[in-house]
């Protein structure tokens, strides 16, 4: 079941991009939402949809909007899809982004800082003037 799961996991992360693209009427779902990976159980059942938001701070707002809407996205998906069961989908906001512009961020500021230690340490070779001795 593992290929075949993958295929539905990638086919309902498509088809729930769509719905997104497509808009839902609740207030709260606003900004942009990505659908980062869908991943279900192993009977096909349940599945969780994880989502990205920008702005990040209406994360929480977006993920109560799309639990409240996750019935319509669901029958939406039944419409849509050629299949025997569409699993229930529960949504989860996606912190791994986050996480990792945080971490990114955290290496930069250490290149950066790295880089100032250098160039205060180093002497400015065009200010070097030679000794009377370095002349003779």
């Amino acid at each position: 079941m593992g290929h075949h799961r993958a295929q539905i996991e990638s086919v309902l992360k498509r088809s729930v991009q769509d719905v997104f693209a497509r808009g839902l009427s609740d207030p709260r779902i606003s900004g942009v939402i990505t659908v980062t990976r869908v991943e279900i159980s192993p009977d096909g059942r349940q599945g969780t949809v994880w989502c990205s938001v920008m702005p990040a701070s209406k994360s929480g707002l977006v993920e109560k909007g799309l639990k409240h809407a996750a019935g319509r996205i669901h029958r939406e998906l039944k419409e849509k899809l050629e299949m025997r069961r569409v699993p229930r989908l529960r949504y989860k906001i996606d912190e791994s982004l986050k996480r990792e512009a945080e971490v990114l961020a955290a290496i930069n500021e250490a290149k950066r800082r790295e880089e100032s230690l250098k160039n205060n340490k180093q002497p400015d070779e065009a200010d070097q003037t030679p000794t009377e001795d370095e002349t003779t």
